[in-house]
């Protein structure tokens, strides 16, 4: 018995031996690997998940949701809403009766924002696990078609999405160090609010970043290079944006040539100098470099592979596929304007293409939003561009002062601008400055997705009091006949 108990305990062992380490890769496989979970990507896993589609997620970043999520869209309206009532309550209040002694806790602030985006955050987290997408954490870069190496395994699929969207985009002679000069991520977090601001960049998000320090006491000067603001905007509409800002104290330093900026030291104080062409320089406690963004397709593979590029951005055929076959792109990475909802339109398009056969995303019906105080927004063609390519147009403006609603709210600069075809009163384009454009300019959208006219918007019954009937009274305008103006 004793030999035989033996053999057992043998036997054992050999059984309960570790296994040795396989050095080789693992591998997986998916019908789509999705490189990138922003709200382009994450959106484009879902809709293929939903149609029955293993789908994997790959994201080098700790969190989901990208820089719309973390360092982007989110944020900066949470704190440009915070910042809006901290300038409401101490500005404004006593207007309405209302007195309140106002003081100004920053890093609750700044708490309450990244509550905001912890819990969007986690928001996708969840749809990604409600939907069995399977997440997985680390640098991709494609080596083959189908074939994406992460860490020590290798992610593989019939299909690649590139959605890994943009980055702040760099300016010759701006040295960019993270807490004096800084990017749109570090002026999210700035500890204390800078006497002075320099924003390198008149667009929406040197604005709106503005916008923000101004409400909490900055003095703020924006320097541009062109003659105007926000240069993809109507013009009109932009010269009325710039007037209300300047109002509100922000400095304009128009057809300014950057030529440097960096951070010195004087004495024992840190101070940032920023010098133009033909110009004074400027001094002052932080620069904000906003002059904007750039495809993020750094590590991809893409010139191992030879996927073809055209100024940086990677070039796609009309189902977003590239030159490489089984390699898709979408969002920031792609030709258009760089927004958030623009990359989860073009997600599932993309998706709904490549197992569906069709797809849809109007490039004419895309808007674009300034969240200012009032917001800005447009969608379709600009003034400008109608003339340019000689479209006969009729136009019909309406102000929000002559708005009951927006009198009621205490907010009424501002207007509505449509623009109609002469010939057939096809919307063209809409283009609002005021309050809530961004909620707006979804009625427009609308509208010109499904082939509005302007009378289409007149003869539609809009509810009174509210801030759509300067969009009704617009429309009226188009012919002529608008009635409280």
């Amino acid at each position: 018995m004793i030999p035989q108990l033996e053999n057992v305990k043998v036997l054992l062992r050999e059984l309960l031996r570790p296994l040795p380490v396989i050095l080789f890769p693992m591998s997986q496989q998916f019908d789509l690997i999705v490189i990138g979970a922003g709200p382009g990507g994450y959106v484009a896993a879902i809709r293929a998940a939903q149609l029955g589609k293993n789908v994997a997620v790959i994201e080098r970043e700790p969190v989901l949701g990208g820089t719309c999520l973390n360092v982007g869209c989110i944020p900066s309206k949470a704190l440009l809403e915070s910042s809006e009532k901290y300038s409401e309550a101490k500005n404004e209040f006593e207007e309405y009766g209302i007195f309140a002694d106002v003081t100004l806790d920053l890093a609750k602030m700044l708490k309450r924002k990244d509550g905001v985006v912890n819990e969007l955050t986690g928001g996708v987290a969840y749809l990604l696990k409600k939907n069995k997408i399977t997440h997985i954490a680390g640098e991709a870069t494609i080596t083959a078609p189908g074939k994406v190496p992460v860490g020590d395994q290798v992610v593989e699929g019939a299909a690649i999405l590139i959605a890994t969207g943009s980055k702040s985009a760099p300016l010759p002679g701006v040295e960019v160090d993270g807490e004096n000069v800084v990017t749109s991520t570090e002026a999210l977090n700035f500890e204390t609010v800078p006497e002075h601001l320099v924003v390198i960049g008149a667009g929406y998000i040197g604005l709106e970043l503005g916008s923000v320090w101004n409400r909490l006491g900055s003095k703020v000067t924006v320097v541009e290079y062109l003659d105007r603001i926000i240069p993809t905007m109507d013009a009109e509409i932009a010269k009325d944006a710039q007037r209300i800002l300047k109002k509100q104290g922000i400095i304009f330093q128009l057809s300014s040539k950057v030529l440097s900026a960096k951070a010195v030291k004087k004495g024992k104080k840190i101070q940032c100098v920023v010098e133009c062409e033909g110009k004074e320089p400027i001094i002052a406690d932080k620069v904000l470099l906003a002059v904007g963004r750039i495809p993020n397709t750094d590590n991809l593979g893409l010139e191992a592979l030879q996927i073809a590029t055209e100024r940086g951005r990677i070039t796609v055929d009309e189902n977003y596929q590239t030159n490489v076959p089984g390699i898709y792109a979408i969002g920031d990475v792609i030709a258009g304007p760089m927004l958030a909802h623009k990359a989860s339109e073009e997600g599932v398009a993309c998706v709904e293409k490549l197992y569906t056969g069709y797809g849809h995303v109007n490039y004419n019906t895309i808007p674009g939003v300034g969240y200012t105080n009032p917001e800005i927004a447009s969608v379709g063609k600009t003034e400008e561009q109608l003339k340019e390519t000689g479209i006969e147009y009729r136009k019909g403006t309406f102000p929000f002062a002559a708005i009951g609603r927006a009198k009621a709210l205490g907010q009424t600069e501002g207007k509505v601008k449509i623009l109609a075809d002469a010939k057939t009163d096809a919307v063209l384009g809409v283009h609002i400055v005021g309050p809530r454009a961004g909620e707006l300019i979804a009625e427009a959208v609308a509208a010109m997705e499904f082939g509005a006219s302007s009378e289409d918007i007149a003869r539609t019954c809009h509810a009174h009091p509210t801030l759509a009937e300067a969009v009704h009274e617009a429309a009226l305008a188009v012919d002529g006949r608008a009635i409280h103006f």
